[in-house]
Order: structure tokens, then sequence, then C-alpha cells
């Protein structure tokens, strides 16, 4: 059974979600930047000797975690960024390959998704 379009209010509800999805990422990112500054700080400190440290992880370590978890924010963001323009472009809610509506229970389940799920199954083969 094909899915119906969004209706006024489901869109304006995904819209708000979508809002406080990409504020919550930009105060994750800002604290994820502070920290690798202040980890690039350390590193490039003559006294810190973490490597022979058996006390927790080193720096190194730390260094490549949060860079990675930041990159990972990073891409959430685009996708939030993504969604935001097309609800701005009326394109919000359609799949991206086939062009039929997406529907509002996979949309409230990831509100940046692209694809509808029948679309999505189809890319899982």
């Amino acid at each position: 059974m094909p899915e119906l379009a969004l209706t006024d209010g489901e869109v304006q509800l995904l819209e708000s979600r979508l809002r406080e999805r990409r504020q919550q990422i930009g105060v994750e990112l800002g604290g994820l930047a502070q920290t690798l500054v202040e980890v690039r700080a350390a590193r490039g400190a003559e006294s810190v000797d973490d490597e022979h440290d058996p006390e927790g992880p080193t720096l190194s370590s730390e260094w490549s975690r949060i860079h990675g978890v930041h990159g990972e924010l990073a891409a959430s963001a685009h996708a939030v960024d993504a969604a935001l323009e097309r609800l701005a472009t009326a394109r919000y809610g359609l799949c991206a390959r086939c062009d039929l509506p997406i529907g509002f229970a996979r949309l409230e389940a990831r509100p940046e998704a692209t694809l509808c799920i029948a679309c999505a199954r189809a890319g899982e083969r």
C-alpha cells in the first residue's frame, strides 16, 4: 500500500524535531571542538609522556576517538541540514529514488531519511 503524503501538522512536527536535533548536534560539535583543541594542546606539550602511562588511553587514541565522533556528528549535521533544505523547497517527505511519499512513520523514526522504506530495503540487497 503506497504511503500518504504528509499533512501540514506532520510536516510541522518533523520540522521541529529536525531543528531541535540540529541545535543539539551544534552543541555537541562545539563541545567536541573544544575537547579536540585541548587534546591537541596536550599532545604538543613537551612535558606530556602519555605513551608510557598505564592509567588509561593515550592522547593519540583519545584524539582518534574524539575525531571519529566529531566526523559522525558532522555527517549527521549535514543530513539534518539537507532535510531542512528539502523542507524549504517542498521536496521533504518524497523519496529521492522513486519520488513517492516516504511516509510519516519512517520520517518520525528518521526525520532526515531520503528514501522510502521500499527503496531503502532494495538498496540493502
